[in-house]
């Protein structure tokens, strides 16, 4: 058991620190811009979430959002564009995951090799505990319904978009890989196309180490919370998104120990919430999608459960690519970007007229 967690927490470790993971690993260099390429504009904006209202960990409901408009949006206004929504990981804020995947270099990158122009947005789901796991949580407020209702509806009402959900794309690396397969599964009805890029949590969690586990309990106030080291805090940030509670202040969770005692019930609902347990009852859903695709880094501790995914899919007869590319979790991001994800959004997403 405590392997097991080991290895799952190491996994979301890295996670949470791609941008370090970038910095000191070999880099696959982001292919370069065309020198006829033209600049994507970028708009910065606030979107409320009334799906977020009267969450009980005080999160903000004005959400940040970063858009990226394709060249000649503003020249043509009669013409529409597909949207590619892109889900951060944990631990980073919208701008972090910009910066990780080296926006809008990489759009532009994009658009200048012949990916069809898009619209890329990214919502900021930043929380008290790092990260909102892209869940339904009274205590952390409805993600689910901020992605997939208050920000669709935000975009689609003040962009030329294609309001159709075969224009639509949901992508997303490490916990926005997560997001992506919980929401994909889910809301087929939203989007019509996945890219799930090195997914975390995919299978059910047990328990953290004693040490953690301690450490967890005795936590009193947010300003401690907000000092905790990785492991608790990704402890707190799990407990918030899938085990919450009303009745428990100041955190408002049910933890998964008590005295350093396991609790059963409270592992059952975190298993609940994991992809691979999940797969089962959203099969159809899954094969409404024009394509799915997933990859993930020969280097990467997340590959295991990544691969299980695919083969979990293929089971079912559910349509999807797999690939492991040369790097580790935060190496490839900026290159796969450019040149597989939004290309691969070009090809299955409907344009409509050009």
């Amino acid at each position: 058991m405590k392997t097991r967690w080991a290895c799952a927490a190491v996994a979301f470790l890295l996670a949470s620190q791609s941008t370090d993971l970038q910095a000191a690993s070999p880099q696959p260099s982001t292919a370069p811009i065309a020198a006829v390429a033209r600049s994507v504009t970028v708009d910065r904006i606030k979107v409320h979430g009334a799906a977020l209202e009267g969450n009980l960990e005080g999160e903000a409901t004005d959400r940040d959002v970063v858009v990226y408009l394709p060249p000649g949006y503003a020249a043509d206004p009669a013409r529409r564009y597909p949207v590619v929504y892109a889900l951060h990981g944990y631990g980073l804020t919208v701008d972090g995951f910009a910066g990780l995947f080296k926006a809008p270099q990489s759009v532009e990158g994009a658009f200048a090799s012949g990916a069809p122009g898009m619209i890329v947005v990214l919502p900021d789901t930043q929380t008290l505990h790092n990260g909102s796991m892209y869940s339904s949580s009274v205590t952390t407020g409805d993600w689910e319904g901020f992605l997939t209702r208050d920000l669709v509806a935000y975009v689609d009402a003040h962009y030329r978009t294609i309001p159709d959900r075969r224009s639509r794309g949901l992508a997303g690396h490490s916990m926005g890989g997560y997001g992506v397969a919980r929401i994909g599964m889910k809301y087929p009805e939203t989007f019509g196309a996945l890219y799930i890029m090195s997914p975390c949590c995919l299978s059910a969690r047990e328990a953290p180490p004693a040490e953690t586990a301690a450490v967890v309990e005795g936590v009193k106030n947010r300003e401690e919370a907000t000092r905790l080291d990785f492991l608790p805090r990704a402890t707190l940030a799990v407990a918030a998104a899938w085990s919450p509670n009303p009745k428990k202040p100041p955190f408002y969770v049910d933890l998964p120990t008590a005295n350093g005692a396991e609790d059963r019930s409270v592992l059952a609902r975190w298993a609940a919430n994991a992809p691979l347990s999940m797969l089962d009852q959203y099969v159809f859903n899954l094969r409404r999608y024009q394509a799915i695709a997933i990859d993930v880094g020969d280097r990467d501790g997340l590959r295991v459960d990544a691969a299980t995914l695919h083969e979990r899919m293929d089971t079912f007869g559910v349509k999807n690519t797999f690939e492991i590319y040369s790097g580790d979790h935060g190496s490839a991001v900026a290159s796969r970007f450019q040149r597989n994800v939004l290309p691969f959004f070009g090809r299955v997403l409907q344009a409509g007229d050009q």
